[in-house]
């Protein structure tokens, strides 16, 4: 089966990138169908606890309220005790409270909106949300959009899995990644796939720092 043009791009660009390829395999890129609200209040959850941990509390807030997952208005209306009680800080029940009332004015917007809108228009539209930092709307921008362009140059996994493959002492700074990332277009979060993958390969060589989303990005957690 002949590589996707992505990757087929990818190897023509960079050597050590090609036999990083060559090892790791074909991508296996996520996305899913979830509107923003629900990704967001999702990677809010994830933020700071080890991916298992997150998916309990959010499985307890979850079986509050009737339906797959609860609406902003429904969980909104929740008492904040009610949340805290699930697993959640102080700090992330008046986030989701925030990103609640953000999906019911608009400022959220709805997935098919959010099809509409380009990706420095997201990110800006969303940053200014209490608890969301650009590394949390690239993770949705990827990990539920499906963009193909995208490139978190604040996450440690992608700065380690650059260092890893260029045999450099340091990681490189975002400014710098985010400069050699733009030969890397149009397929920047394919790149930003297989860079999480030679960091992985590399925890297994020697351990390396913890990984942390907002703040302090990091390995993204399981798709937002």
């Amino acid at each position: 089966m002949p590589p996707s043009p992505a990757v087929a791009a990818l190897c023509a660009i960079d050597a050590d990138l090609a036999a990083a390829i060559a090892r790791i395999g074909a991508p296996v890129l996520p996305a899913n169908t979830r509107e923003p609200y629900e990704a967001l209040v999702r990677a809010i959850a994830h933020q700071q606890l080890h991916g298992r941990a997150a998916e309990a509390i959010l499985g307890r807030m979850i079986a509050l309220l009737p339906g797959p997952f609860p609406a902003p208005d429904a969980l909104l209306a929740l008492d904040a005790a009610a949340i805290r009680a699930c697993g959640f800080s102080a700090t992330k029940v008046a986030t989701i409270h925030g990103l609640c009332a953000a999906a019911l004015d608009g400022t959220i917007p709805t997935r098919a909106e959010a099809e509409t809108l380009d990706d420095a228009a997201l990110i800006a539209r969303l940053t200014g949300l209490r608890g969301v930092g650009r590394w949390t709307v690239e993770m949705l921008l990827i990990s539920t959009l499906g963009r193909p362009d995208v490139l978190p140059v604040d996450d440690f996994g992608v700065r380690e899995g650059w260092r890893l493959l260029k045999r450099l002492p340091e990681q490189p700074r975002p400014k710098a990644l985010a400069l050699l990332g733009e030969g890397f277009a149009p397929y920047r979060s394919t790149l930003a796939w297989y860079l999480w993958r030679v960091a992985d390969e590399g925890k297994k060589i020697s351990p390396s720092p913890a990984l942390l989303p907002d703040p302090g990005p990091g390995t993204p957690p399981p798709p937002p």
